[in-house]
């Protein structure tokens, strides 16, 4: 290697040392460690014990594991499909400039710049059994209102519709943008050949956004994998165990229980199925994103 070319590779290295070094630091060191303590018996007090996979053994035999991740799929099953279309409907009502059309743009987004513990406090309060805010209009028109997050088939629900609406305008926001990148005079051309509004939203309008459309799923599903914050504060895993979900459980055992081992291998265990569907979803990608064809 030449003099230049060493100069070149050690200036490099220099400007990127500081990420290198942070990403070392914050990340990588963290999770070699949390995959160590995950081998362990790691208790509050006292020394720890290596027990290998003992841990990972214990929670494929654990029955509140597997109700766990039905919860979270259950979750995530009723999130991924409301966001995305719910924020895919509002894009289209919205990607058009209109005079005063900003303002409506700037409601629906001011919650994804909101506290997620402030939100979900006021969404507790709303879905109150008695004083409420929705029971209380249900009763204006003679519905007796049930207990939202008092009820095993109701809480779940409840608080998919809280997440989605906090949520749901930072999608809307990316689908707008794809939204006004479709040229025009591909719909001049539909037109010209008598596609009606459906069928060039089927036609052109998708196609041309399954890109955006992609990036949301996994930003999407992956966020509702790992949701923590509407839980505690609304429901806290119950009634029961009908709204307990993953990230939940490895807090229970981790602060509450401080079986910080066993805590430690249900979450590399959520982070192995997160990278699962991350991956699934890339390599189905080709066969539905109009640039991979």
């Amino acid at each position: 290697m030449n003099p230049l070319a060493r100069e070149a590779n050690i200036t490099g290295w220099i400007f990127v040392s500081p990420m290198v070094i942070g990403f070392a630091a914050i990340l990588l060191v963290p999770l070699l460690q949390a995959f160590y303590m995950s081998l362990t018996d790691w208790p509050l007090l006292g020394e720890s014990k290596f027990i290998g996979f003992d841990n990972y053994v214990s929670i494929v035999t654990d029955r509140d594991f597997w109700r766990v991740l039905g919860n979270t799929f259950y979750f995530a099953a009723g999130l991924v499909p409301l966001n995305i279309g719910i924020a895919l409907l509002l894009a289209v009502l919205l990607a058009k400039s209109m005079p005063g059309i900003s303002m409506f743009r700037t409601a629906l987004f001011v919650p994804v710049m909101t506290s997620l513990i402030v939100w979900s406090i006021v969404w507790k309060y709303m879905f109150a059994t008695d004083s409420g805010f929705i029971n209380q209009i249900l009763q204006l028109i003679g519905v007796q209102g049930p207990a939202w997050l008092y009820n095993p088939k109701l809480a779940m629900p409840a608080v998919i519709l809280t997440s989605v609406l906090k949520n749901v305008g930072l999608n809307m926001v990316l689908f707008i943008a794809a939204l006004q990148q479709v040229p025009a005079h591909l719909y001049e051309a539909a037109k010209i050949d008598g596609a009606g509004r459906f069928t060039q939203f089927f036609r052109v309008t998708i196609p041309l956004i399954t890109p955006t459309l992609f990036l949301t799923i996994i930003m999407t599903v992956i966020g509702s994998m790992k949701v923590f914050g509407q839980i505690y504060v609304m429901t806290q895993g119950g009634p029961g165990s009908s709204t307990k979900v993953m990230v939940y459980y490895i807090w229970e055992k981790a602060f509450k229980l401080f079986e910080f081992g066993y805590a430690s291998a249900l979450a590399y265990i959520l982070f192995f199925l997160i990278m699962a569907f991350t991956l699934i979803q890339w390599t189905l990608r080709k066969r539905w994103i109009f640039h991979e064809n």
